[in-house]
């Protein structure tokens, strides 16, 4: 009879334990996912259905400012471009790929302006002049429709940095 009980105290101490363990645990992992909020800030949706030519639209996606861009019919196709219906957007993270400056639009010139060190992009993104290393990046994109979801990956992006149009950001 006391071996019995022994055992039954021993067993109940460990099944306690192990819910407690259980509940250390679930709390742990609760602290290390990240907040609501942090996951909203990871996507950024832009409807690109009222875009006017030639009228850059800046964003602001995981505390960068990115710049949406509709082409006109005499700015010349690129691979970079997003193309919506008979549309096409210029999209890219608005930090100069030198230094990090912002770059401003040039709407006579079309073209991107860094006044840091001179840096000159076409409306592509394209590095045309000065100490730029590279290109403007492209966010990583899915379209929806007409509106462009900052922050996922889609089919689109994923075949611009196979091209290697982009670098991943």
């Amino acid at each position: 009879m006391e071996k019995r009980r022994r055992d039954f105290m021993g067993m109940a101490l460990g099944a306690w334990a192990g819910i407690g363990a259980l509940g250390v645990l679930y709390g742990a992992k609760r602290t290390w996912d990240p907040l609501p909020s942090v996951k909203a800030a990871g996507f950024t949706t832009i409807d690109l259905a009222g875009a006017k030519e030639n009228e850059l639209v800046v964003e602001k996606w995981r505390g960068k400012p990115i710049f949406v861009l509709k082409k006109t019919a005499d700015m010349k196709e690129d691979g970079r471009d997003i193309v919506m219906g008979t549309d096409r957007f210029t999209v890219t993270v608005g930090l100069c790929t030198h230094l990090g400056c912002i770059p401003a639009y040039a709407k006579d010139e079309k073209e991107f302006k860094c006044a840091c060190h001179g840096g000159v992009f076409d409306a592509s993104g394209h590095n045309t002049f000065g100490p730029p290393p590279r290109a403007l990046d492209v966010p990583p994109f899915r379209i929806e429709g007409t509106k462009l979801v900052l922050g996922e990956e889609g089919s689109e992006y994923k075949k611009m940095l196979a091209d290697k149009l982009t670098n991943k950001v």
